[in-house]
């Protein structure tokens, strides 16, 4: 693993995980406190809904304070579309209504998300045009979301392609990149409703891509959230402590003075 310097391009990539990425939170809150600057930041699926944010100046203790205020139903309604059970429009006007429309360049920090191309299976790199609808897209799981179409091309989450968004860091010039791995730890345990069967199958099949993303991350933060579930927002105080203590375990071994 890789010591920090401070004078290198350090890239940040808070990879998929649905509620579990509460503890991307956590993590934005570690690397505050030890004063390491992200010079870039990639998201994947929730991953690009907090670093929409963060790359937009909004600090952990606001993007706490939103995901607190935060329901199921405000990120989903039932669509009317035959290709998703839900629309996560809803999503994008989150965003709106604290950022405002804001597009991907106009960003503090340099800002990329992933996408897949549901048509041919294509991993799209976002980092142009609105904020809101490269979130929506990204976030838009497979059978539960309707995909959304930027561009004359429909958009699924990044996930099935890039779950843990290492590529466009490295495309983007960072010296040395710190990944958020929200799925690293698994535990059995059955699902309680229809939308974690999806989730949990979702979540299994990128397993094996998600591995080879990894390795090519110079600094990894795994958190074990094998305790918690895939839906229940309740669940963000304790998973926002969880990723903290984990960044702060692992980024105080590699910071150097």
């Amino acid at each position: 693993m890789k010591k920090i310097r401070r004078n290198k391009k350090i890239g940040l990539a808070l990879g998929g995980g649905a509620v579990l990425g509460a503890a991307h939170i956590g993590v934005l809150k570690a690397l505050k406190e030890l004063q390491v600057d992200i010079a870039c930041i990639s998201g994947t699926s929730i991953g690009a809904f907090v670093a929409a944010f963060y790359a937009n100046g909004v600090e952990w203790e606001e993007i706490e304070k939103i995901a607190s205020e935060i329901k199921w139903l405000d990120l989903s309604g039932i669509s009317l579309s035959g290709l998703g059970l839900l629309s996560n429009e809803k999503m994008g006007k989150l965003i709106e209504k604290h950022l405002g429309k804001r597009d991907l360049q106009d960003a503090k920090i340099p800002l990329a998300m992933i996408a897949t191309d549901i048509a041919s299976g294509d991993k799209v790199i976002m980092q142009k045009g609105s904020v809101a609808d490269a979130v929506m897209a990204s976030t838009c799981i497979p059978g539960i979301f309707t995909p959304v179409e930027i561009n004359g091309r429909m958009l699924v989450d990044g996930g099935v392609v890039e779950n843990v968004p290492v590529t466009p860091l490295k495309e983007m010039g960072a010296d040395l990149i710190i990944s958020v791995d929200l799925n690293a730890a698994h535990k059995a345990r059955k699902p309680s409703n229809i939308i974690e069967v999806l989730l949990r199958t979702f979540d299994f099949l990128i397993q094996s891509t998600s591995d080879l993303q990894k390795k090519k991350a110079d600094i990894r933060i795994e958190p074990d959230l094998s305790d918690y579930n895939m839906v229940e927002i309740k669940q963000a105080p304790d998973l926002i402590l969880e990723g903290y203590h984990s960044a702060m375990k692992v980024l105080r071994k590699v910071l150097r003075k």
